[in-house]
């Protein structure tokens, strides 16, 4: 679904990702392990085309992204719930939600059925539909992220640091949400540093340091690593 070949990120002199290869299957859960800095979230940049790869190739569903807008790219199915949230606080739930779905606006009909299934998922937003979206939790704020994320119909959803700074409990019902997502036929890539709870629900799993990809394999196999334990797991 997703293939990424020789890709590199430079900030001026700077070189960001370095020679980035990776696979995206259909229908998987790609979790992408990794500190803070280490390249995961100018990764998502790239592939979202907020930024420019200084060389090498993105291709979706046999298309090139590589100079694509991004309005295209999410057009295209590929849409990303970035970190932090990145809500507008004084807007109503309902009304940043409706934004993810500018890009089908037209479509009205299609965007009432995917606002009830996205209701459906999280029933609390229902509730809270005519509140400023400032005034909700942290857990239904990220609740509001994502939901505006699939009201753009995305085939792949991409996921920046979905947990940071929730409660446990509420970091455990987000991952059970996650998965739930990606049985319905979403494809997801997931960028964590909750890295138990994350491989956990993974069917594959890259670990990224200083803007490299250094290490990959499925749930077990990274479950079952050592290096992966000791640096991410802490076990």
């Amino acid at each position: 679904m997703l293939q990424l070949k020789n890709v590199d990120v430079h900030y001026g002199s700077f070189k960001a990702l370095n020679n980035i290869n990776m696979t995206v299957d259909t229908g998987g859960l790609v979790v992408l392990l990794g500190a803070n800095g280490a390249g995961k979230s100018t990764l998502f940049n790239a592939i979202s085309g907020l930024i420019k790869p200084s060389s090498g190739e993105i291709e979706f569903e046999d298309k090139i992204l590589n100079g694509m807008k991004p309005s295209a790219i999410v057009s295209s199915g590929v849409v990303q719930c970035a970190e932090g949230r990145q809500l507008f606080p004084q807007m109503s739930v309902h009304d940043n939600l409706m934004l993810g779905a500018y890009v089908h606006r037209k479509d009205k009909e299609g965007n009432r059925k995917r606002l009830n299934e996205v209701l459906e998922l999280f029933p609390i937003l229902e509730e809270k539909a005519h509140q400023p979206a400032g005034s909700l939790s942290g857990g239904q704020q990220q609740m509001v992220a994502i939901g505006r994320a699939m009201m753009s119909r995305p085939r792949l959803m991409m996921l920046d640091e979905p947990s940071l700074g929730l409660a446990p409990l509420v970091v455990k019902q987000m991952f059970e949400t996650i998965k739930q997502i990606n049985s319905l036929g979403t494809t997801v890539l997931l960028a964590e540093q909750n890295a138990f709870a994350a491989l956990k629900i993974a069917t594959h799993a890259y670990v990224m340091e200083n803007g490299q990809l250094v290490m990959d394999g499925d749930r077990e196999t990274m479950l079952g690593n050592e290096e992966v334990r000791k640096a991410y797991i802490g076990a």
